[in-house]
């Protein structure tokens, strides 16, 4: 059972910047596809950014594009989510979830697919 754990968020300002982490369980993140999620309170939840490993595809929900990068550390097993030029309508919980599918595919279209595994979730909230 592969396990996710979120880390890194906070209040900050709008404009700010935060880094959250989803550190794995596993031995490898080698075949899966990761993805960075959002619920806001009464919105549903709304996939963020995705990383294919070992390949290294990456995609972007439209709202993130330019002011978030994902990446990954194999090493570590985690992968990041950099966000910059932080704005309110970014506050949300962030959850990381896990897709086993050894190929690049899910991240190109990562909102359609039904993730496996799910961290506990991390607030951001962005407010002066």
């Amino acid at each position: 059972q592969l396990q996710l754990v979120e880390s890194g968020g906070g209040l900050v300002q709008p404009g700010g910047s935060l880094r959250l982490s989803c550190e794995a369980s596993a031995v490898t993140l080698d075949g899966y596809s990761i993805g960075w999620f959002r619920q806001a309170p009464g919105k549903e939840r709304e996939g963020v950014s995705c990383i294919s490993i070992p390949y290294g595809r990456t995609n972007y929900a439209d709202s993130a594009k330019g002011r978030f990068t994902i990446a990954r550390d194999n090493a570590k097993k985690t992968v990041f989510l950099e966000m910059n030029a932080l704005k309110p309508e970014d506050t949300a919980v962030y959850y990381c979830a896990a897709y086993f599918s050894n190929s690049d595919y899910v991240c190109s279209d990562f909102s359609k697919y039904e993730f496996d595994y799910w961290g506990q979730g991390t607030q951001v909230t962005v407010s002066s």
